[in-house]
């Protein structure tokens, strides 16, 4: 160790460890402040020098107010802080348990600014964003109230303030939703709406600058702060900030953290807040798509992932910015012109031409992509699937050549996102990899969905055994949607029988709610396989495993409205299935019977007499009306293919007529109104029933009891008045 400390410091420390005062000591501090600052003082040198000085020697100097005559009142304080802001730059020093008991004792001196002597206040930054700088300092930091008070001093504009801004975005970038307080919204909101108005309103380089701070600012907040985010002025700041920015010709340094900024609050406040100008709601947030898409395109044309993974943050900023307006446009809120929506496509294919030629090049490449590149190109994968999801022409032969690859990948993102929940249920910490991160496969499968349609893209997805995934997707999903509370031991059972049964978390129904959506996208997908491929399906362990699954689950799914969607896409998919394996279905399995009670009656519960406003009127149900959009082709298929089984499972009739929906068809039909009743369900009717009398001859009497014949006349239903009552 001595050899790594020169004489000059040697001699310093001699004279320091050898005097007799506080007055002594302070003398030789002047040329300790010299020596410290000059080349001849290394790491090791500061700390020699720091013992020897003393700490508790500092925290006195920094304290007292008793100073000799004639000299300025912070003289012991600035030369303490002077010193201590070059120990603040060595970590070991820095993270001292001595040094990090100053923190409060700072941050009292910089929010006491206006009352401090100006030099004190900038060494006391320094020595603040020293500490900031290591991990054990902004632990500190924030236990001391750092993120408030530093965010206050902001917002008051004293000296130095910008000072405490910086300070503010480092704690805040390395801490992310620790650093505010959920129960406090007002600090975050405070600061956002200070800095937001600097960013609206500053024309000189520092507008740039804050683009990054809001950017972390906007990433690090929680979402229950950020949902009463309507109630503050910050959103529309930043609205007119980027409008500025992004509407101004400018170059990249300028443009590039407008972009990734832009993209964040999207992402934050969603696509309508784009919309925020009331005479050109579309003007901003079709430029922003457009700049969005052409840098994608700058950055990708040619290049290979290495170079790419560079621009990265860029990059998939542009991604977010496409991926929620793609969403927002296929949802048809947006009312765009003929040209509009061609240099919006011109666009967008541009773009997502340069994502798929990387994209091919990656997967031609043996080696695999690691570490940031991975979580790059899992990013252009999850942008690619909002594309896939709505676009259904373009590019095809690349999509198709391209197909293996992002099959791949997602199956391989959804295994170990499972496998990542399973291990947190239990207990076990996981760490956060590209792979574990994003479900890629839940976001895939409404594109997916669209190219199962297509003969080559099914063929490569059955050569990739993907049914076998999407069945495994069902049934971890099925885990999240019939959630079951953890059992509870022995001796509290007692206690827990006399308690209110607990509300489920927010955060579970969420989750549940996510499923089930996953759930619907799984079966659109599956439901396109068993149609279009028979003889695979016919021959296929994975569907007759399926078929198995629904049996048994599908009566178990709770009755409540938010099921209701994933019912009907459940019992459909039983249905096609069913029609598929007749063969392989026995008479005496009870599972099938509980299946087929659960589907008549979401096929009987959709149509009712509107007994209310209408006696004569056949409506939608209250409880399907509010999803009937998702519901309503789910409805006629699963009447058609009611049919369809009947034809080759006559004994399923049984059902249909024990449980009276047979004659409840016929009892609601009496009480139409004649000539109001819709064509198409008239037919999907019509076309059920003639198939239960062929399957069983017992109906007949039924129907006839239940006054068929005034139904088959006031609704002409002449296939079914000639197999009830001949010509």
């Amino acid at each position: 160790m001595a050899g790594q400390i020169s004489d000059a410091v040697k001699k310093c420390i001699g004279i320091l460890k050898n005097t007799n005062s506080d007055t002594e000591k302070f003398a030789a501090l002047f040329m300790v402040t010299k020596l410290v600052k000059g080349k001849d003082c290394n790491p090791v040198a500061k700390k020699a020098i720091f013992e020897a000085i003393g700490f508790d020697f500092i925290k006195r100097l920094l304290l007292t107010d008793d100073v000799p005559v004639d000299c300025p009142p912070s003289i012991y304080k600035s030369v303490a802080l002077s010193i201590l802001t070059v120990f603040c730059n060595e970590e070991e020093l820095a993270t001292n348990p001595e040094m990090l008991a100053n923190v409060p004792i700072f941050l009292d001196i910089v929010q006491k600014a206006d009352d401090e002597d100006l030099m004190s206040v900038g060494e006391t930054y320094n020595c603040l964003k020293g500490i900031a700088s290591f991990r054990a300092g902004q632990q500190v930091l924030i236990e001391a109230g750092g993120i408030s008070k530093l965010s206050e001093i902001y917002s008051q504009g004293s000296f130095q303030s910008d000072e405490a801004l910086t300070i503010v975005a480092v704690l805040i970038s390395n801490l992310g939703v620790k650093s505010w307080d959920e129960g406090k919204p007002e600090t975050f909101h405070a600061l956002m709406n200070k800095v937001a108005v600097d960013f609206e309103t500053d024309q000189d380089k520092r507008k740039f600058e804050l683009c990054q701070v809001l950017n972390a600012m906007l990433l690090s907040c929680p979402k229950k702060i950020l949902a009463s985010a309507d109630k503050e002025t910050w959103p529309m700041s930043l609205y007119k900030g980027l409008t500025d920015i992004l509407q101004s010709k400018i170059g990249a340094a300028q443009r590039n953290p407008a972009l990734i900024l832009a993209s964040s609050v999207l992402d934050v406040l969603g696509v309508e807040w784009a919309m925020s100008d009331e005479d050109k709601p579309k003007q901003f947030f079709l430029l922003m798509i457009q700049l969005a898409a052409i840098e994608v395109r700058m950055q990708l044309d040619g290049k290979g992932l290495k170079a790419a993974t560079t621009q990265r943050n860029l990059i998939t900023a542009c991604y977010i910015i496409l991926e929620l307006s793609i969403n927002y446009i296929s949802t048809d809120q947006l009312d765009l012109d003929q040209k509009e929506k061609q240099t919006l496509y011109t666009g967008l294919k541009g773009a997502f031409t340069a994502i798929i030629n990387l994209l091919l090049k990656v997967a031609a490449d043996k080696n695999k992509p690691a570490g940031d590149e991975k979580w790059f190109v899992y990013g252009t994968i999850r942008v690619l699937a909002a594309w896939l999801a709505q676009e259904t022409s373009a590019l095809r032969i690349q999509i198709y050549q391209l197909l293996p690859f992002i099959l791949e990948v997602s199956n391989e993102s959804f295994y170990a996102r499972k496998a990542k929940r399973v291990a947190e249920k239990s207990g076990i910490e996981t760490e956060a990899t590209a792979e574990n991160s994003v479900d890629i496969l839940r976001i895939l499968l409404p594109g997916l969905c669209h190219l199962a349609v297509e003969d080559p893209a099914r063929a490569i997805i059955l050569k990739n055994n993907e049914d076998k995934v999407l069945s495994d997707f069902l049934q971890f999903h099925w885990s999240i949607v019939h959630y079951k509370r953890p059992p509870v031991p022995r001796s509290e059972r007692l206690k827990v029988l006399n308690q209110p049964k607990q509300e489920l978390s927010p955060e579970i129904l969420a989750e549940m709610q996510d499923s089930r959506t996953a759930m619907i996208s799984a079966c659109n997908v599956l439901m396109n396989l068993t149609v279009l491929e028979t003889k695979y399906v016919d021959a296929s362990p994975v569907f007759n495993d399926l078929l198995r699954f629904i049996f048994e689950n599908l009566p178990e799914l709770k009755d409540i409205p938010e099921n209701l969607v994933l019912h009907g896409n459940l019992c459909v998919l039983g249905l096609l299935l069913l029609k598929q394996l007749s063969n392989k279905v026995k008479k005496n399995d009870f599972s099938i019977c509980r299946y087929i009670q659960a589907t008549i009656r979401f096929l009987w519960d959709a149509y009712i007499i509107d007994e209310s406003n209408d006696p004569t009127a056949l409506v939608v149900a209250m409880s399907y009306k509010e999803h009937w959009m998702e519901i309503m082709e789910l409805w006629f298929l699963g009447m058609q293919t009611m049919s369809g089984v009947l034809a080759q499972i006559p004994w399923i009739s049984e059902f249909a007529i024990e449980s009276g929906w047979a004659e409840g068809i016929i009892v609601t039909l009496k009480k139409v109104k004649i000539g109001t009743l819709p064509p198409n369900v008239k037919s999907a009717y019509e076309d059920f029933l003639c198939h239960l009398v062929d399957a069983n001859e017992s109906v007949t009497a039924v129907l006839k009891k239940a006054e068929a014949l005034r139904v088959c006349r006031n609704h002409r239903l002449m296939e079914l008045g000639k197999k009830l009552f001949g010509d």
